[in-house]
This record gives C-alpha cells, structure tokens and sequence, in this order.
C-alpha cells in the first residue's frame, strides 16, 4: 500500500505498543500511549470538498466531511464493527451544519460530532422500484480507492465525489492485484436480523453491475445514481449527531450504518480519541434472492 499518498494518511497516528488502535482528534499532545509531541488534526472540509465555507464563518458553520463505511474495500473485509474512545474533548460550543446544496437544509450540531445514519432506513426509505434495484445490483469499488480518490475533491455535502477527472489514473496507482478488487452487494444483509442496509462508500465507488449484467463505467452516471439513492438518507431528521463527552465509549456496526466527521476547531481546542477496527474474516452477505442466483 501507498500510504502516504492515501487520502487518509494525515489523519491516523497508530498507538506503538498497540498499532491496531489509531490516534485521531485536533491540536498538540506532548505524550500519549508512547507517542511524543504529535499534532493531531481534525480532518476540515476545505481539504476535501470542491466549494468552501468562507473563512470568516468557519468556527460557526460547518459540514459532514466525508460520509463513509470504515474499510479499504479492496482486499480485506469491511470490519463489523469500530469502537471511538473519547479520551480528550474540547468544551461545547456548537456549530450549524450546512448542506450546501441547494436544498437549505441545515442543523446544529455539538462541536466535532461524529454524525451517523443507518444503512437499514436509507433502504426502507426507497421506492419500491428503487429497493428493487439496489437489492439486485452491485458497487464495483476502484482499486487502491483512498489513493485513486486522493485528488479528486467532494460534494458539499459529503457524499460521494464531483467529476472533474481528478481520480488518480490506475496507471499511476500501487500495482493492482485483480482479485483484490472488490465487487459487492449495494445492499447488506444483517445476519442476525435479516434487515437490508443501503450501505455504500460512495466516494470510492467506481462501476456498477446491474442485474441485467450490464455494467454502468461513467463515473458521472454511478455517481449520480448513488447520490440519488443515498441523499435522502442524510437529511438532518435521520441524522444522529453524537454529543462527545470525555470517557465516551462508541462501538457502531460499521455494516449496517454510514458515518462522517464534522466539525472545525479552532488550534487550541484539543480533542483526542482512539479509533479501533478490525478486518473481518468474510466478506459482506447481499439479499437472500441475489445469493441464491450466483
């Protein structure tokens, strides 16, 4: 892996004694777990997105940075589940989150919430039409895709990417082992529950396979059709926004809910946290009527 020119680089420090466990959160911490002098940083939109909140109003406003699934989607296992120890949080003050685009939504949020929305209402939410189709269709996921996407930039809203063909050419990414490459269910099926979750990382999708077997390749089409199926989702009635507290312990499914981070700090407001998850042994399970096809 080329990790340094993975999107996600600047913002993971791994705890030496324990390297699954990261280091994430905003300002300078003298000492932690072995760790010496390190500046941690909030990840803020304006790194990340095409358009901007303007300077002037950026410890005010806000927005989602980047919703997503925790996994590298190519090769290993989305992990089940990821823990968020608050170990360091700054004081409340909050913030308005704007969406940005052109529907006015907006909410007020905690200062650096963590926001989070289920895959299972995002699903039961659809048409019937539309539950039809991510029921039977599947996301092709472009290889290396935290190194493919690494300079492309996002929407306002956090969800999924513009096209301006800033994507990293698959000439120019770490060599590319074909099997690693992953093709999977848009809709993931709760094995306990049986329960569908819409859950799609829709900044690193790249190709859809329909279940006609055509194969949808324009990047500007796959992502307009996620966004739309993803978008409603968002809206700020079905968003939980998490208001951190020091010792707060959070384990989420990470198959059955997307996240995003929020929030802009101002340099002395420091804010540490360990992050955990784990590679799973298996890949996702998709609708019983798609598995009883293959």
């Amino acid at each position: 892996l080329d990790a340094k020119r993975s999107i996600l680089h600047p913002d993971l420090k791994t705890i030496p004694h324990q390297p699954q466990v990261q280091v994430i959160g905003n300002g300078f911490v003298e000492e932690y777990e072995g760790l010496k002098n390190i500046q941690l940083r909030h990840p803020h939109h304006r790194t990340f997105h095409a358009t901007t909140i303007p300077a002037e109003d950026d410890l005010d406003f806000t927005r989602f940075y980047r919703w997503h699934i925790d996994a590298a989607l190519y090769g290993l296992a989305p992990p089940v589940a990821t823990t968020l120890l608050a170990v360091r949080v700054p004081g409340g003050r909050k913030q308005t989150l704007r969406y940005d685009d052109g529907t006015g939504e907006e909410m007020t949020v905690p200062l650096g919430t963590t926001a989070f929305v289920s895959g299972y209402a995002m699903y039961d939410q659809l048409s019937p039409e539309d539950q039809d189709f991510v029921r039977t269709t599947k996301v092709e996921y472009a290889p290396h895709p935290y190194v493919w996407m690494s300079s492309a930039k996002s929407r306002s809203d956090g969800l999924g990417l513009v096209s301006e063909g800033k994507e990293v050419p698959l000439d120019d990414l770490p060599p590319i082992e074909e099997e690693k490459i992953q093709v999977l269910p848009m809709c993931w099926r709760n094995p306990v529950t049986g329960r569908l979750a819409l859950q799609v990382h829709p900044s690193a999708v790249r190709r859809l396979h329909l279940a006609d077997g055509t194969v949808v390749e324009d990047l500007v089409e796959v992502r307009k059709i996620v966004h739309r199926l993803q978008r409603p989702g968002i809206s700020p009635r079905n968003v939980y926004p998490h208001d951190w507290e020091q010792g707060d312990l959070v384990i989420f499914h990470n198959r059955g809910v997307i996240h995003s981070v929020v929030g802009a700090f101002a340099e002395d407001e420091v804010r540490l946290f360990r992050q955990c998850n784990i590679a799973a042994s298996r890949l996702p399970d998709g609708p019983v009527e798609v598995a009883a096809a293959v």
